[in-house]
């Protein structure tokens, strides 16, 4: 009604994925935000960590890849179950500190590495951590850490409300690793789309993303 058309759009922290930033994640997003346009705007951080240099990056680029963890020195691989993962604290200080700088913010955005870390900062939230005043996420691509160091995110039902997009021919995350990370979650909310690795922006996920979205008033986060 015309009263919904008053409110303010929600606003959602994203978390780009692995190899990726905040720059990069805009340049890839466009499609997505015209479907949010009104609804919701997407306000993207950097992760903390730069990657080494790769050859398939350019070398002149001012726009470095980052990621949030890493599984080995420099590396990291979702199906690795690594002994000692290195960078998660920093990343969980910098989403809390863009939550406390930038807010307010209603729910989190997640893709791949990024959807990742935005599971475990529900875990965090469904269980009181002050640092994350999120009242719902968007994973899409997502996975649960193989790190035994990182099993307790998973160790009891994620009580937040979340929206899955998996891709059924997703070759980077397999889509068998985001269903599994949508049964973490007490009442998950699952969409398939035919596609890989990527954010899709179609009519049906349009569809999805709006319908989810309509569930929370801005200001729901706090």
């Amino acid at each position: 009604g015309a009263a919904m058309a008053e409110a303010r759009p929600l606003r959602l922290l994203a978390l780009h994925g692995y190899r990726q930033s905040a720059l990069r994640f805009r340049q890839r997003t466009g499609a997505l935000r015209k479907v949010l346009r009104g609804r919701a705007e997407l306000v993207a951080i950097d992760a903390p960590h730069l990657l080494p240099a790769g050859a398939e990056d350019d070398p002149d680029g001012d726009d470095p890849p980052r990621g949030w963890w890493f599984s080995g020195p420099g590396t990291f691989e979702a199906e690795e179950a690594p002994a000692a993962p290195a960078g998660l604290e920093e990343s969980l200080s910098a989403v809390a500190a863009a939550l406390a700088e930038h807010g307010p913010f209603d729910g989190l955005l997640g893709f791949s590495q990024g959807a990742a870390l935005a599971a475990m900062v529900c875990a965090l939230r469904a269980r009181g951590d002050p640092r994350f005043p999120v009242a719902f996420a968007v994973l899409v691509a997502g996975f649960a850490s193989r790190a035994p160091a990182h099993g307790h995110f998973y160790r009891d039902p994620i009580a937040l409300p979340t929206l899955h997009i998996v891709g059924d021919t997703d070759a980077v995350i397999a889509a068998p690793l985001s269903r599994e990370l949508a049964r973490c979650f007490v009442e998950p909310v699952v969409l398939s789309h035919p596609g890989g690795h990527f954010i899709p922006a179609a009519a049906a996920q349009k569809k999805a993303y709006l319908e989810f979205l309509e569930r929370f008033c801005p200001g729901q986060g706090q």
